[in-house]
C-alpha cells in the first residue's frame, strides 16, 4: 500500500529541513517496489518498538518496518490558485497525496518576532495563524474552481433530471457554500453517498491535515493560542518539532546521538512523533508476519478484513484466501515462542470476515 503525506508550507518555514530529517529515516527502496523513486519522495519507516522485539523472538535474518511516503512539495505563496509562484503545478502535487502535513513556523527571527534576523519570514512577520489562513485559502480557492467546473460539466444531466447528476449537484452545492464562506471542504458533513461522490473530485481542502509547528529549542514560540483553538475546532491533529535539531540528529549515530539528545533534553526523535501522527491521520495500522527469514510490518487501513489485509503482501492472499492463523502481539511475547503460543491456545484460526487488529501476527493460508 503506497499512501503519501505531502509536506507543504510557506517559504522559509523549515519545510525542506524537516523533509531532509525525515529522509534520513528512509527504508531501502528495493523493499517497496511500487514507490516512485524521486528526489522529493521519501519512503520512511514507521517507528514501532514491537518490530525489533518480534524479530529477536523469531531470530529473523531480516527486519523490515511498515512504511509511509512523504513528498516534499515546493513552497506555496499567496496567489498560487491564480498562478503565482509555481501555481497550478504546486496545487497539482498536493492533489496527488492522501493527506497534508502543513508546516507552520513558530520560531522567531534572531532578535525577535520581526523581519530581518536569521531567517526572514516571507511576509516579514511571524504570525502562525495568518500563515495557516494563507495556505488554506489557496486550497479553498483552488477547490472552488474545481467545484465550479464540475457544476458546469453536469449541468445538462441535472436539467434532464438524471438522478445521479442531481445527487452530485446537491453535494457540490453543500461544498460550494462552505468554500465560499471560507471553510475547508473537510468541515462539511456529508452522508456516505455524498462522500463517495465528492471523493472523486480529489478536493485539496477535503484532505486530512496534520499541522506541524516548527519551533526552536530554548526559544519561546510565537503566540499559537489562536492556531491551537482553530486546530481543535477543525478536529485536525498537530505536532511540534524542531526541524533544525531533527536534521542535526539525523546526521548522528550511536553515542554521539545520545550525547546530543542529553544536552538538549530530548527523549525521542521528534520526527518519530510526526511519523506516528501522520500514520494515524491516514487511518493506518500495522500487522506483522514473522519467521526465521524475515519479520515485517505491513501497512493496512484500520477496519480491514483478513483477505484485504493480505493484499498488502500479495493479491493471492485476497483472491485465494482460505483462512488465517492469528496471534496477538502481547500474547505471543508472553508465551515466548510461536510454538508455545500454539500450545496455550493463543493462536486462532480466523475466516474471511475477521477484522485485523493492530499488532496481529498473521500467517495466511491459501
Amino acid at each position: 500500500m503506497s499512501l503519501s503525506i505531502g509536506i507543504v508550507g510557506l517559504p522559509n518555514v523549515g519545510k525542506s529541513t524537516l523533509f531532509n530529517a525525515l529522509t534520513k529515516k528512509s527504508v531501502p527502496m528495493e523493499n517497496y517496489p511500487f514507490c516512485t523513486i524521486d528526489p522529493s519522495v521519501g519512503v520512511v519507516a514507521v517507528p514501532d518498538e514491537r518490530l525489533a522485539k518480534l524479530s529477536a523472538l523469531s531470530q529473523s535474518a531480516k527486519t523490515i518496518p511498515a512504511a509511509i511516503e512523504f513528498v516534499d512539495i515546493a513552497g506555496l505563496v499567496k496567489g498560487a490558485s491564480a498562478g503565482e509562484g509555481l501555481g497550478n503545478a504546486f496545487l497539482s502535487h498536493i492533489r496527488e497525496v492522501d493527506a497534508i502535513a502543513e508546516v507552520v513556523r513558530v520560531f522567531p527571527a534572531r532578535g525577535g518576532f520581526a523581519s530581518g534576523g536569521e531567517v526572514m519570514h516571507v511576509s516579514g512577520k511571524i504570525d502562525p495563524m495568518a500563515d495557516v489562513e494563507t495556505i488554506n485559502l489557496e486550497l479553498i480557492l483552488a477547490d472552488l474552481q474545481s467545484v465550479a467546473k464540475r457544476h458546469g460539466n453536469i449541468a445538462r444531466e441535472v436539467k434532464r433530471g438524471d438522478k445521479p447528476a442531481k445527487l452530485e449537484d446537491e453535494a457540490l452545492a453543500k461544498i460550494q457554500a462552505a468554500l465560499e464562506a471560507g471553510q475547508m471542504a473537510n468541515t462539511v458533513e456529508l452522508n456516505e453517498k455524498e462522500k463517495s461522490i465528492i471523493k472523486q473530485l480529489n478536493l485539496l481542502s477535503a484532505k486530512p491535515i496534520l499541522y506541524v509547528l516548527n519551533g526552536k529549542a530554548g526559544v519561546p514560540d510565537a503566540d499559537t493560542s489562536e492556531l491551537a483553538e482553530f486546530i481543535k475546532n477543525s478536529e485536525s491533529e498537530s505536532v511540534r518539532v524542531d526541524a533544525k535539531i531533527e536534521h542535526e540528529l539525523s546526521e548522528l549515530d550511536g553515542e554521539d546521538k545520545q550525547v546530543f539528545k542529553h544536552e538538549y533534553g530530548i527523549s525521542d526523535d521528534g520526527v518519530n512523533d510526526l511519523i506516528r501522527h501522520a500514520y494515524h491521520l491516514l487511518g493506518l495500522m500495522t500487522y506483522f508476519t514473522t519467521g526465521p527469514d524475515e519479520t515485517r510490518g505491513w501497512t493496512i487501513r484500520q477496519g480491514s478484513t483478513a483477505p484485504i489485509a493480505g493484499m498488502a503482501i500479495h493479491t493471492d492472499f485476497r483472491d485465494k484466501f482460505i483462512r488465517a492463523e492469528v496471534v496477538a502481539y502481547d500474547d505471543l511475547m508472553r508465551a515466548g515462542s510461536y510454538s508455545q503460543a500454539r500450545k496455550l491456545g493463543l493462536v486462532r484460526t480466523e475466516g474471511k470476515d475477521y477484522i485485523v487488529k493492530d499488532g496481529d501476527i498473521i500467517e495466511f493460508k491459501i
